[in-house]
């Protein structure tokens, strides 16, 4: 059998004059940016990116399953809620739901009249502090 691989199974290398005429397929459908400015400095574009990704991050939150009232509770699904949609995944990643909204996803996830389900919104400060966190 022949292979286009050296006999010591390593990929060939390519000077730049083949990398240049050895492009990407999908290149094919994106232009070139090799002839543009940068917007901006390094500083200033991961500043904008920060603010791009803060401004349209959608809001997190908990599916948790509460037993009896308050006598016991766990998270069964985590979710994320944009402007037009919910994405719903359960904790251990066997089921996945697209939904209008979060508070469809709890009747997916009450069972009986013993355990009801409930949408527990993230919020950074309500985290417990690791033992890290305490240090610093």
């Amino acid at each position: 059998m022949t292979t286009a691989l050296p006999h010591n199974g390593q990929q060939p290398q390519l000077d730049d004059r083949d990398q240049r005429t050895h492009r990407h397929p999908l290149d094919a459908y994106v232009p070139d940016p090799s002839d543009k400015e940068p917007l901006c400095d390094e500083a200033e574009f991961r500043r904008e990116l920060e603010s791009m990704v803060a401004d349209g991050a959608p809001r997190l939150f908990a599916v948790v399953q509460e037993y009896g009232e308050r006598v016991d509770a766990w998270v069964v699904a985590w979710g994320m809620a944009f402007d037009d949609h919910v994405e719903v995944v359960a904790a251990e990643g066997k089921q996945w739901m697209s939904l209008r909204a979060p508070e469809r996803a709890l009747r997916r996830f009450k069972f009986g009249s013993h355990i009801r389900a409930r949408l527990v919104w993230v919020g950074p400060d309500a985290a417990t502090p690791s033992d890290d966190d305490e240090v610093a």
